[in-house]
C-alpha cells in the first residue's frame, strides 16, 4: 500500500494525516512532514493514523525523532491508531511519551 503523510496547519495545532505502510521507503517522507511541522511553533502536534496499516522500526525511529524535534513544550496526540500499529509502539514503551486517543477534538475558529 503506497504511503502518503499530508501536512495540515491551524492556528496552534499541526496535523500530520498518515496513510498506508510506514516503514525505511517512506520514513523519510514523514521525516520532512515533521521538520516542517517543527518549524511553525505550534503547541500541538496531532498524528492521525487511521489509515496507517503497518509501522516499522524506521517509522517508529521518524514518531521518536518529531517527539525530539518538536520539543518538550509540544504535546504530541497520535489519534486512532489500527491495533497492529498500536501494539507495535506499545511494546517499545512510546506510548508512554504521547497521548493516544480515538479522536482528537480540533477547536473551533471563528473566522
Amino acid at each position: 500500500m503506497t504511503f502518503n503523510a499530508t501536512l495540515e496547519h491551524n492556528g496552534s495545532i499541526a496535523q500530520i494525516e498518515l496513510s498506508g505502510e510506514l516503514d525505511a521507503k517512506s520514513a523519510p517522507m514523514f521525516k520532512e512532514e515533521v521538520e516542517q511541522a517543527a518549524t511553525l511553533g505550534v503547541e500541538k502536534l496531532v498524528l492521525s493514523m487511521e489509515n496507517l496499516s503497518y509501522l516499522s522500526s524506521a517509522g517508529l525511529r521518524v514518531l521518536i525523532f518529531a517527539k525530539q524535534k518538536m520539543g518538550t513544550g509540544v504535546d504530541i496526540y497520535l489519534i486512532s491508531l489500527q491495533e497492529m500499529v498500536l501494539e507495535t509502539i506499545q511494546k517499545t514503551g512510546f506510548h508512554h511519551s504521547v497521548e493516544i486517543l480515538d479522536e482528537f477534538e480540533f477547536p473551533q475558529f471563528d473566522g
